[in-house]
């Protein structure tokens, strides 16, 4: 086990005495100094230390100077400062530049060792993000795209198998779980990767201009086009082309989409000339395409074609344990996009940020970080700063703890006997939206389609 080494600085030998014999008792390792000279040749030469406890007036080099020294040799230290009742308010203004807070003298040694404690548990906290930091620029980062769990892991994986190849590929994933970024992860580690990435939103435009858009058209083609015009499928010649929420695509173009697939060739809108271009195909569906395919919007033929590689893109509160990873990379990022200082997250944030739900997923998550970085005012990220909803949000399982199975049948139930009245009465609860549904049980849209087509709920 490691002793806390701490540094106390003061020009009263009866201080630094009384001080040696009160946190020497606590198990501290005390180093002291009777001139800050002496400090800072100690924080030179010796092994590092857990925190620093001096006094504001001493000659020859007050205690913010003495700081200043110190935090430049170690910008993590935590320095405390022992000061008397007339030098309070040049104390607070030290703690403005980064002092972690002071004393007043004559000292409460219960105070004084509470402070210590709670002061060296946030250096070790320093450390452990100043770490967290390094693994997100290093071994935890793919593509910009963060994550160290089973779920993301098995997803980098998949990405590295497939990305050589010309596979179409199908990305499904709740909305704001980074599924264009693991378009650009294939794209860029495949051959292709000198060709054009070329994207388009499939639900962001009318039939006619998406199908304008996607193949192109001819002069005259329609009213308006006094110049022939190449579609997005042609400017990703050689590279790729990512459809974005494909589900929303009309039963029409779709078939002319399948026809590219199969044949490699297309017409321009206005045109019955057929083109051939080397194109990739990836798309993208926050739907659950099976059900899409079942209801009969969208082809069954072109479902197939585009699931030969079908990546699952797993909901944030699924991979809770990469959440710590995202908010340190997200919080680098955003600091450097918004020219604001970096922040630190305390432990209790970081709690209630992995107790969250994240409705929104990855954005939602990075949206959260955007604002704290743009509206903070100190280094240190506090619980309250954050929505309300975020902290107060309760554990599903806490409120229905010890009211879902009250009325047990005598003989017992199956789990799928339980689990098929939850999912049916959650389905009741949300107007039958299998979104909200799979959002309140904790699983994937996907999962919950499983189950219901498994059980006969459909």
């Amino acid at each position: 086990m490691n002793v806390n080494r701490v540094l106390v600085v003061d020009d009263s030998a009866g201080t630094l005495r009384a001080l040696r014999q009160v946190l020497g008792a606590e198990g501290y390792d005390i180093v002291t100094a009777s001139r800050p000279q002496e400090a800072v040749k100690l924080f030179e030469s010796g092994p590092p230390f857990d925190a620093v406890l001096a006094d504001l007036k001493m000659p020859g080099m007050d205690g913010l100077q003495l700081y200043r020294h110190l935090v430049a040799l170690d910008p993590m230290v935590q320095f405390i400062i022992m000061t008397a009742h007339g030098t309070i308010e040049s104390s607070v203004e030290a703690m403005k530049e980064g002092i972690y807070t002071y004393l007043v003298k004559p000292l409460n040694t219960d105070e004084l060792t509470l402070i210590l404690a709670k002061a060296i548990r946030e250096r070790q906290h320093k450390v452990e993000l100043t770490s967290l930091r390094a693994e997100v620029a290093g071994r935890y980062s793919f593509h910009n795209i963060v994550g160290h769990s089973l779920a993301i892991r098995t997803v980098f994986d998949m990405v590295k198998a497939v990305a050589p190849t010309d596979a179409t590929v199908l990305i499904s994933g709740e909305t704001g779980t980074g599924k264009e970024l693991i378009a650009k992860a294939i794209h860029f580690s495949s051959q292709r990767c000198q060709g054009a990435l070329v994207s388009i939103n499939c639900a962001a435009l009318s039939e006619s201009l998406l199908e304008a858009e996607l193949f192109g058209h001819v002069k005259g083609a329609y009213t308006g086009a006094v110049s022939s015009r190449n579609g997005r499928l042609e400017a990703a010649d050689r590279g790729t082309l990512f459809l974005d929420e494909i589900g929303h695509m009309s039963l029409p173009l779709q078939a002319k989409l399948l026809r590219f697939l199969q044949e490699r060739t297309f017409e321009p809108v206005g045109s019955n000339v057929p083109r051939t271009v080397d194109t990739r195909i990836i798309a993208a569906s926050n739907r659950e395409m099976e059900g899409e395919v079942k209801a009969q919007r969208f082809l069954p033929d072109l479902y197939y074609r585009l699931q030969v590689i079908q990546l699952n893109i797993p909901p944030l509160r699924e991979r809770r344990e990469d959440i710590p990873l995202l908010a340190a990379h997200f919080i680098e990022s955003s600091a450097s996009e918004h020219t604001r200082p970096s922040r630190e997250m305390c432990r209790e944030v970081i709690e209630a940020l992995k107790s969250y739900s994240w409705p929104g997923n990855v954005r939602e998550l990075k949206n959260t970080i955007d604002r704290l970085i743009i509206l903070g005012q100190v280094p240190k990220i506090s619980l309250n700063e954050l929505p309300t909803y975020m902290v107060q949000q309760s554990s599903p399982s806490q409120e229905i703890s010890g009211n879902l199975l009250k009325e047990l049948p005598p003989g017992g139930a199956t789990l799928q006997d339980v689990q098929s009245e939850l999912i049916q009465k959650t389905l009741q609860l949300f107007d039958g939206n299998r979104t909200f549904a799979a959002k309140a049980m904790g699983i994937s849209r996907k999962s919950l389609w499983e189950r219901i087509e498994r059980f006969g709920l459909s």
